[in-house]
């Protein structure tokens, strides 16, 4: 007879490789939910660089390296050409208003002053000529107006006797019309010469006009040559040290070339470069200050350079007080230029992160310091000592302001 044979319960061996696919699935499912999956990388603490966020006030400016420059400098120009004969002075010395720099030599130039001077001479004989002309001129025409007046006179006497005698009957009528024609024709001459000594003065003072202005006319072509000549010597036009002066013996020196400078003593200015991002925030009246020999030096912008080269622009900045001592020409002073009052902010310490990340991002130490959290940041302003943290740390956050570029893109870091 059958029997009917009960199933036992509880867990049986066919069931274990069930549930042992099930834990694992919800534990793989968890692992994935719950489970930490950001890429890590083991470095040395001991290598980085951590600095603290802190709560101050930020101080915007800049750090600039200023080179000293005179404030005024004088190019030296020759203003006529020639071959250098003579050089007295040298590059770097001081020099007065008026000291002979070079001596040139210009044999064309020699030549023409000698021509005009020659032109001179015959004109100024050819002018004596043609004045001893004009004077026996005038000398000839006085002596015929004398005669003419004399003769007049004759024949304005003869005609009265010639009248009366007529009148009484005593001389013919030929006689006394003869008288008359001779008095009047006397006096017509009379006239006539009196009108040609006028016109001849006239024409007179129109050449001596002609030769005067001739004559200032070849005096002044002289003067500007001989003032050409003078020239051949170049001389110093201000009190100062004369730079970039190279001048040698032999040298050919074209008219108007520039031979050097001269750099007025006593007066400096400062020039930086500034990167283009502040060229909006300097402008002229900016206050800056740098430390020399142990005392802080004032300067203020004077001029800002409009013109952009290689992402830099140029400012000069003049001193607001007194001038270091044994100041020189091409000594570089480190300058903190002020662009804006002091406020209160969130401060980061400057570093090399900053150019591998742009200040978007850093790695935050977690408060045990056992990791480090890329952590997204927004930064503003920025000064040699410190960013202007905006947003994304608080104040007491550990970050790491050394370079990034042995990270790679882990997304923490296990120190």
């Amino acid at each position: 007879m059958d029997r009917l044979i009960e199933q036992k319960k509880g867990l049986k061996k066919k069931h274990i490789p069930y549930i042992l696919a099930g834990a694992l699935f919800l534990f793989f499912t968890g692992w994935m939910i719950f489970g930490d999956h950001s890429s890590k990388m083991r470095v040395d603490a001991g290598s980085l660089i951590i600095s603290s966020v802190e709560s101050g006030f930020f101080n915007d400016y800049i750090r600039l390296n200023g080179q000293v420059q005179p404030k005024t400098t004088v190019v030296l120009s020759a203003t006529e050409g020639g071959w250098v004969e003579h050089c007295p002075v040298n590059d770097g010395a001081t020099v007065k208003r008026g000291d002979t720099l070079l001596v040139l030599r210009n044999p064309d130039l020699m030549k023409l002053v000698a021509d005009l001077e020659s032109r001179y001479r015959e004109l100024i004989n050819t002018n004596r000529d043609a004045e001893i002309t004009l004077e026996k001129e005038r000398l000839s025409i006085q002596q015929q107006r004398l005669a003419a007046k004399i003769e007049a006179n004759r024949a304005m006497r003869t005609f009265e006797q010639q009248d009366a005698l007529y009148a009484d009957g005593l001389t013919t009528r030929e006689e006394h019309l003869r008288a008359r024609e001779n008095h009047e024709l006397a006096r017509t001459q009379q006239q006539l010469l009196e009108k040609r000594l006028h016109q001849d003065s006239l024409y007179r003072n129109v050449q001596r006009a002609k030769m005067e202005h001739s004559m200032a006319d070849m005096r002044r072509d002289l003067e500007l040559a001989r003032t050409r000549v003078r020239n051949l010597n170049v001389c110093a036009t201000h009190d100062g040290q004369l730079c970039s002066f190279a001048a040698q013996i032999g040298q050919n020196i074209g008219a108007g070339s520039t031979i050097g400078n001269i750099n007025i003593v006593g007066e400096y200015k400062i020039q930086v470069s500034i990167d283009e991002r502040y060229i909006d925030r300097v402008v002229p009246g900016l206050a800056g200050s740098f430390e020399r020999q142990g005392s802080e030096f004032d300067v203020f912008v004077s001029t800002v350079y409009p013109n952009v080269r290689d992402g830099l622009f140029l400012a000069d900045l003049a001193f607001g007080g007194e001038t270091p001592r044994n100041i020189r020409v091409g000594q570089t002073y480190y300058i903190n230029l002020e662009l804006g009052e002091p406020v209160e902010a969130l401060l980061l310490p400057r570093g090399s992160f900053f150019s591998g990340t742009g200040g978007k991002w850093v790695y935050v130490l977690s408060p045990d310091g056992s990791k480090a959290v890329r952590r997204n940041i927004k930064i503003g302003r920025q000064n040699p000592q410190f960013y202007e943290v905006i947003e994304g740390l608080e104040p007491g956050d550990r970050v790491i302001t050394s370079g990034y570029d042995t990270f790679g893109d882990n997304e923490s870091l296990i120190l």
